[in-house]
């Protein structure tokens, strides 16, 4: 009987199992076939999830870049799913916790962790980046440059770090910027004025009557240097790393300052050679002695023929023994690269370059730091390891004892001497300048109304060959991230050669940039050349969405059937239409095989369960 009794409480058992288990399937499923057919027109979220959640799902990624464009509907989602509210800030390929999950191997030392490291596919982020809570549409230019909200970058601990130093205050709901900085606590504005002193500029004036227009910051804080230079007509690529000051290059970017994410550690930086006329460091906490002067050498591969280094530092000034040796040693290292000291006061040295290879050629036999191989190409930079060697000049730039550039702004419209190396004439220049400023003129006619005075004011063009769309926003005020393929550097040398900056980036990853940081993103034939390369378009879509500010816009140029196979995506990316209209055959593109079409879009502005805020 007691066995009997235990065999019908088994089965019981069993069956109770079976029930529960078919319970939760059918409620498994019943959640999923809800979360599939949820209305692609909501734009609040409350999903927690840190999930990576995929587009893509086992389909390859060719199968998704060419078979999909003019194929079947049924591909394209619905509704994107929103990353968790702490990837509100995600860098892709700048992610620390990506580093400790892979468990990469890097030399602190050398500060490989702050390069760029890029998650495989698999382990991408799939997901829309969620603004942070109380997110407000960013202030207008140019009163941003001195005024952010909290909120927007919700850090403040730089302005208690820096309050001795006058880097930002919060006041309120505002982060205000003084206009100081390590070394300039009195602003800017008067130590710029005072660089320019030290070089007997005319009139005080950093720009030297349009000689000087392109600098490199580096270690550039909030960028408030950068931010200051601007009044001057000389822009500044400021470039930090995502280390313990972690959101600097935020804040610079919030403040409409041009800035860039990067550290001078094993690799060169993304821009080609001879592209800076001045280079600055004020207390950067940059060792320039280490690995025979390799940093110090990749900072004389960027300056142009007579270019400046400014350096502010207690090694110039200082008289502890340590200071002086550091100083001993830098002095001799820059004279055995041919720097001489253009003028020292006080904190502040200042090197300039030779204009000729003329010094280089006259030096000692086995004097280090060697010329570079002549077949080292200075340009080369996608992945290539910096050298310890000096770039010579290219035989035209020696011989013109200089880089041959116009005064700013005339060099924006004036075919450079660099413009043979990519095998263009000067005829084709202007054409090309003519073509875009159409184009642009045409761009905005169709924006009309949604643009207001100060709402657009970081630009991103994403292909941007010579730089002609850039150049033809020269009256509005502006500035644009020209951002260059990895096969075609020699153009980014042209823009730079143009008064204007930019750097190489593969789009088949994400830009080193913070989310929601440009207003205006320019894909001219974007699309077609990542699928070419076999990328994926729709990772491209989401990264777009990650760098584009909500109320930002996006202009697609590409083939017709590209452009619409965009515009099925933007429900799910709460993206809408500003207008759209064709390319005619043989008016604006000569030789193409394919008609082209131009679709404007506007992002909308979505927050999260936690962070719904009227912002507006």
């Amino acid at each position: 009987m007691a066995s009997m009794a235990r065999g019908r409480a088994d089965v019981n058992s069993r069956k109770n199992l079976v029930v529960a288990v078919l319970f939760l399937v059918i409620v498994g499923v019943f959640f999923y076939f809800y979360s599939q057919s949820g209305d692609s027109s909501i734009v609040e979220y409350g999903d927690k999830s840190l999930r990576q959640l995929g587009l893509k799902g086992d389909r390859d990624v060719s199968e998704s870049s060419s078979t999909l464009i003019g194929g079947e509907d049924s591909a394209i989602p619905k509704t994107i799913p929103v990353c968790d509210d702490r990837l509100s800030e995600l860098i892709p390929c700048l992610d620390r916790n990506l580093i400790y999950q892979t468990r990469l191997k890097l030399d602190l030392a050398l500060m490989e962790h702050y390069e760029r490291h890029c998650p495989i596919p698999e382990r991408r982020y799939n997901c829309l980046i969620p603004p942070p809570p109380g997110y407000k549409i960013p202030i207008n230019w140019p009163k941003s440059r001195d005024q952010v909200w909290k909120a927007n970058i919700p850090h403040t601990h730089l302005a208690t770090e820096k309050s001795d130093q006058n880097w930002m205050v919060v006041k309120g709901e505002k982060i205000v910027f003084p206009g100081g900085g390590t070394h300039f606590h009195y602003g800017a504005d008067k130590y710029i004025a005072s660089i320019a002193n030290m070089l007997n500029f005319p009139n005080n004036n950093i720009n030297n009557e349009g000689r000087v227009r392109s600098v490199l910051d580096v270690g550039c804080g909030v960028a408030s240097f950068g931010g200051y230079l601007l009044s001057s007509d000389v822009i500044a690529m400021s470039l930090a790393p995502n280390d313990v000051h972690q959101n600097q290059i935020q804040f610079a970017l919030e403040r409409g300052i041009p800035a860039y994410l990067g550290v001078l550690g094993t690799l060169r930086l993304p821009y080609p050679s001879r592209s800076f006329e001045f280079a600055h460091c004020s207390r950067c906490r940059i060792d320039w002695l280490q690995r025979d002067g390799i940093l110090l050498l990749e900072l004389d591969r960027l300056l142009r023929p007579g270019g400046y280094f400014a350096y502010s530092s207690p090694e110039a000034y200082a008289q502890d023994e340590e200071d002086r040796r550091i100083w001993r040693e830098m002095s001799a290292l820059v004279e055995r690269m041919c720097w001489k000291v253009a003028a020292k006061r006080n904190q502040t040295v200042i090197w300039v370059k030779p204009l000729t290879n003329s010094c280089y050629l006259k030096r000692m036999p086995g004097t280090l730091p060697p010329l570079c191989r002549s077949d080292d190409d200075p340009d080369a930079v996608s992945g290539v390891k910096m050298k310890a060697c000096i770039s010579r000049y290219s035989d035209q730039m020696h011989k013109a004892k200089g880089s041959g550039l116009a005064p700013w702004p005339a060099r924006l419209t004036t075919p450079p001497p660099r413009l043979a190396e990519i095998h263009y004439s000067s005829k084709m220049f202007e054409k090309d300048v003519e073509v875009w400023q159409e184009r642009v003129d045409n761009y905005w006619s169709k924006l009309g109304s949604k643009i207001k005075a100060g709402t657009i004011r970081n630009v991103m063009d994403m292909r941007a060959n010579i730089g002609s769309f850039a150049a033809a926003l020269k009256d509005k005020d502006v500035w644009v991230m020209n951002v260059v393929p990895q096969n075609e550097p020699k153009s980014l040398a042209i823009i730079y050669d143009r008064g204007l900056i930019g750097a190489v980036h593969n789009w088949c990853e994400a830009f080193s940039t913070y989310p929601r940081t440009y207003d205006l993103l320019h894909a001219w034939t974007v699309f077609s050349d990542i699928i070419k390369k076999e990328c994926s378009p729709e990772d491209l879509l989401i990264e777009m969405d990650r760098i584009l500010r909500p109320k930002g816009f996006i202009i697609v140029y590409d083939k017709r059937s590209v452009v619409e196979y965009v515009r099925k995506y933007l429900p799910a990316l709460h993206w809408e239409v500003v207008t759209n209209y064709d390319i005619d055959q043989g008016k604006d593109d000569e030789d193409e095989e394919d008609d082209h079409a131009v679709v404007i879009i506007q992002k909308k502005m979505w927050l999260t369960s936690d962070s719904i805020q009227v912002s507006e």
